[in-house]
């Protein structure tokens, strides 16, 4: 083979011999630019044949004052180089000048700022005025409080030159805003001709309004600290509760006990859904154990612990206990999600093992509340009180089977419009489940049907064919949790009135929870053996489990909507004791659980050679429990702790047959 410089006596011949395995043969070539005829680089340049000249000026940096162009020929970019056109004219010039906006942009403030310092210097220059604002403390504050957009984003000309990149918002924020303004100024108009007074400005409607977008403000707010953004919500209704701006009382109560049922089937779908069943298939065991043992230590520390302190009666306890010892996913799986993208636990599939634990936990903790209540709360005979565990068990897992197996056969899997309706008939099925099993009298049956219906859906989607880390009914759950989850916690906030707590209780409740946390998490370091898992990961584990909130939220009031008018002052008291210690338990445990996560999952946690890029893998720009997943993580092993997989031998052997593919060439 000629060398590329023409001389035809290479200096040697140098062979490599590269092993592929499994991929089809394919030829690259990386080949120089014709040679120019004129203008720079061509005639007049002092090369005879510029073609094939060598470079000795090649550029080598963005910041070079020279350019290889200017001497010689321009390296051609290889075809591995992904360079798919844009069918749109105006949407390329907008997406491909973003980053010239932005300089633009950033020249004019700098030049600005120098000129005002030489009017006040009289002419002087300042050495370090050149890049004053990306120097700046507000620069970098913005530009650590902007996130990133998953996809290239469309400006009009003008925008970066009022509105400088990161000074200002994206005209894509501005314009989803607006969106979302529009909207509900539109419901807002529709619903007060509808409604009336209650919709108007100082009604209880527009007042729950009013709540819903300041918490969901708030819950911003609180992100750019990088906590959970319901943190955030859940003190916006504590400050709308106690200076007078938040009225939930009353008549208004029935609205707000639906808003919590409804976000509440929202809750448990997302955690059906989110439980991958082939994962699921793989670790069942590890899951149950981990999952049912230490919620039940930590279920009977709270109870012993507030039957004992606070002197609530038994059932009060175990209601208390059961709704505590419930796992947050939605404080979970963020923190997670930024360990994974590093390379952290995904080589023994730690993320996937917390996020499915804590759906268990969920399932759990609002089956075994629903029959709790149901016996307290019922009149009815020992006989109905006995049946009641084993029917709602059994009951709520036919009616998953059930409405699972509905939601693949209806509608028909080729439809155009499967994804809306496979969405509403699971949204509408958990609804039933919820409302039908109250109403039957089984309370406990109709959680544990929403978590089994959407799990099996799921499973008979993903055999049909639906990708289990793309599944667009889980997107369309995550829109509605969006909607929901600063209603949820913004009403769950407002039912704190800080004047008409009892310290004695507040502290005495502290004291539980974080005694029921901290056993819990050596409960699980204790049982966790024989899951491959070294002690510093099996505390992380359970740190990763003492976070609480949605559960927390959806229930905490419910005790006190079931008493009736006949209710004694006591058992009133015992219902407020439940729902502040709830509450509470959000707001000590959520940021703390944050925090641990993401300080302790560093430094306990094996890191694997090469980060996970998720990139591909987020349907929104918030994170989710699907963006949590096994897929790659047996491949990923780089934990000298574990013993070579016996499949990956098994393969290594049976592809030793494969030639060895060699290519010379000559230097």
């Amino acid at each position: 083979m000629p060398n590329s410089n023409g001389s035809g006596n290479g200096a040697g011949n140098h062979r490599s011999t590269i092993v592929i395995e499994s991929q089809t043969k394919r030829r690259v070539s990386i080949i120089s630019d014709p040679p120019m005829i004129g203008g720079n680089g061509g005639i007049g340049t002092g090369y005879d044949n510029p073609a094939y000249e060598q470079n000795p000026r090649r550029k080598i940096s963005q910041t070079s004052t020279h350019s290889h162009t200017d001497i010689g020929p321009a390296r051609r970019k290889s075809i591995l180089k992904d360079t798919a056109p844009h069918d749109n004219e105006s949407d390329r010039v907008s997406t491909h000048s973003y980053e010239n906006y932005r300089q633009n942009a950033l020249d004019v403030l700098n030049a600005k700022y120098n000129g005002h310092q030489m009017g006040h210097a009289g002419g002087g220059s300042s050495n370090g005025g050149a890049n004053y604002v990306e120097e700046s403390w507000m620069y970098t504050f913005c530009l650590k409080c902007r996130g990133e957009e998953p996809s290239a984003s469309w400006e009009p000309p003008f925008w970066q030159k009022i509105f400088p990149y990161p000074l200002c918002p994206t005209f894509r924020t501005v314009s989803r805003l607006i969106s979302i303004i529009l909207i509900g100024v539109l419901i807002w108009v529709t619903a007060f001709v509808i409604i009336g007074d209650s919709a108007a400005p100082g009604g209880q409607l527009f007042g729950l309004v009013v709540l819903t977008v300041a918490a969901n403000f708030g819950g911003y707010l609180m992100s750019l600290t990088t906590l959970p953004r319901l943190i955030g919500m859940l003190l916006v209704g504590i400050l709308f509760q106690n200076v007078g701006w938040a009225d939930i009382d009353g008549d208004f109560s029935k609205v707000t006990a639906h808003l919590r049922k409804f976000a509440l089937t929202i809750i448990l779908t997302r955690a059906g859904l989110e439980m991958e069943p082939e994962a699921f298939k793989k670790v069942y065991k590890t899951i149950l154990k981990l999952g049912i043992i230490p919620w039940c230590v930590e279920a009977v520390v709270m109870a012993v612990m507030s039957h004992f302190l606070l002197d609530l009666p038994w059932m009060w306890s175990f209601l208390l206990g059961s709704i505590i010892a419930a796992v947050s996913p939605a404080v979970v799986v963020p923190c997670l999600f930024r360990l994974r993208t590093k390379g952290y636990g995904v080589a023994k599939g730690i993320p996937t093992l917390v996020v499915a634990v804590a759906g268990v936990d969920d399932a759990l903790s609002v089956a075994i509340f629903g029959i709790i209540s149901t016996v307290m709360f019922s009149d009815k005979g020992l006989a109905y009180q006995i049946a009641q565990a084993p029917v709602c068990i059994l009951g709520g897992l036919g009616f998953g089977v059930v409405w699972g197996s509905l939601a693949r056969i209806f509608p028909e899997k080729g439809d155009a419009y499967v994804v809306p309706l496979r969405t509403l008939l699971l949204f509408t099925g958990g609804l039933m489940a919820i409302y039908g099993s109250e109403e039957l009298g089984f309370e406990g049956a109709g959680p544990l049907a929403v978590v089994f219906s959407a799990f099996v859906s799921n499973l008979f989607w993903c055999k049909d064919g639906w990708d289990v880390e793309d599944n667009p009914v889980s997107t369309a759950f995550e829109i509605f949790w969006m909607i929901f989850e600063p209603i949820l916690f913004g009403l769950t906030g407002a039912t704190i009135k800080i004047r008409e707590l009892d310290s004695h209780t507040v502290s005495i409740g502290a004291a539980c929870i974080f005694t029921g946390a901290i056993l819990r998490i050596f409960t699980t370091a204790g049982i966790a053996f024989g899951d491959r898992l070294n002690t510093k990961e099996k505390f992380f584990v359970g740190l990763s489990w003492m976070a609480k909130a949605t559960v927390q939220a959806a229930l905490g009031p419910v005790a006190l909507k079931h008493l009736g008018e006949d209710a004694t002052e006591e058992e009133r008291n015992w219902a407020n004791i439940v729902q502040t210690i709830c509450v509470f338990s959000i707001v000590l445990t959520a940021p703390l659980g944050a925090i641990l996560i993401s300080v302790t999952g560093t430094k306990l946690l094996t890191k694997t050679k090469q980060p996970q890029d998720l990139s591909g893998w987020r349907r929104s720009h918030r994170p989710s429990i699907r963006d949590i997943s096994i897929i790659d993580e047996e491949e990923e092993r780089e934990d000298p702790e574990i013993p070579e997989d016996k499949e990956t031998h098994d393969n290594t052997l049976n592809n030793a047959h494969i030639p060895t593919i060699s290519y010379t060439y000559n230097t």
